[in-house]
């Protein structure tokens, strides 16, 4: 046989094996594809579509206070009713709480799984409640992707109150006199996340009306709404009449109390800002000179009297100086 016909045969050959493994090549991707189509089918035919049962616990409430964990735990639970095992996508969505929980949970066929969210809380966040909305969809079945409806489920995560409060006075220290009248200045401020009611008073006024003071306050109670600018309280007092020749020193008890620490937790939450009151004695003008001059005349009185029973001659010595007088005479 001549060389050009070999060649020919050969390029013949070469053709046709190339197009039987192109075929050969499809057919295989033929079947893989369809094999995923057989699967997929298999799984929706035998259990009709993968679902998942959802279903959570209600949490506790959220204390945000300074020390407070400000947190709480949202428990789930999930139910799979199918034959299949399946691969189960969570979702969450907690409005401005911070959360955290699984990316997904596996679940047996047949069986439940839990698990767990943690929603946190800002510190002294506002008191309130925020829905928190919990989904899972099952992505996969058997390990083949698949589509199906999510079930979600709502929790509400409550926010508490609490009480908080600050008394501050414009001064701690007054001087006044005797039978004056003035006001007294106090601030009271809600450092508390809602609003609060506080009650207001002197913690020690029965004492110091004892002592002669007069004290009245135009408010019993004040709202304020939190961390609202402070409310002015104003107490008018009148200071004691007879004070008499001596100084001294009061202290005075501005009280005030949160409602909402009495109502509900029962422990009253209050703050007492004291302040000292010092009342000066009643002294007459020029007092000290008039001591001084009592003092020289019964000096001069002592010695007037030494003289006579001495005599004259007895006060110049021989060189004619005066004699000075004893130290005793005084």
């Amino acid at each position: 046989m001549s060389e050009e016909p070999l060649n020919t045969a050969c390029r013949e050959l070469l053709a046709m094996s190339g197009r039987r493994s192109a075929r050969g090549a499809i057919m295989i991707l033929v079947v893989y594809v369809l094999s995923t189509w057989a699967g997929a089918a298999a799984v929706q035919a035998q259990g009709a579509v993968p679902d998942i049962t959802l279903t959570c616990n209600q949490p506790s409430a959220i204390d945000v206070e300074p020390g407070a964990p400000r947190s709480t735990i949202v428990n789930c639970n999930l139910e799979n009713p199918s034959i299949h095992q399946v691969k189960v996508e969570i979702r969450i969505q907690a409005g401005n709480l911070a959360y955290s929980g699984p990316a997904s949970v596996t679940v047996g066929n047949g069986l439940s799984a839990s698990f767990q969210v943690t929603l946190r809380a800002d510190l002294r966040a506002p008191e309130g409640s925020q829905t928190v909305a919990i989904t899972a969809e099952v992505t996969q079945a058997n390990g083949v992707p698949v589509t199906s409806s999510p079930s979600t489920y709502t929790v509400l995560a409550i926010i508490r109150q609490f009480s908080r409060l600050r008394v501050e006075s414009d001064v701690a220290f007054i001087q006044l006199r005797p039978k004056v009248d003035t006001n007294l200045v106090f601030a009271v401020h809600n450092d508390g996340n809602a609003m609060d009611r506080f009650a207001i008073g002197i913690d020690n006024r029965e004492e110091l009306n004892d002592e002669g003071f007069q004290l009245s306050i135009p408010l019993v109670s004040v709202e304020i709404e939190s961390l609202a600018p402070p409310q002015k309280i104003y107490v008018q007092m009148r200071t004691p009449k007879n004070q008499g020749w001596t100084d001294k020193y009061y202290n005075l008890n501005f009280k005030a109390v949160s409602d909402y620490s009495i109502k509900t937790v029962g422990v009253p939450d209050y703050q007492i800002q004291t302040m000292t009151i010092y009342i000066r004695g009643i002294y007459l003008p020029g007092f000290e000179l008039v001591g001084t001059m009592m003092i020289s005349a019964l000096a001069a009185a002592a010695l007037a009297g030494r003289r006579q029973d001495r005599g004259d001659a007895e006060a110049i010595d021989e060189d004619g100086n005066v004699i000075p007088l004893e130290a005793s005479i005084l």
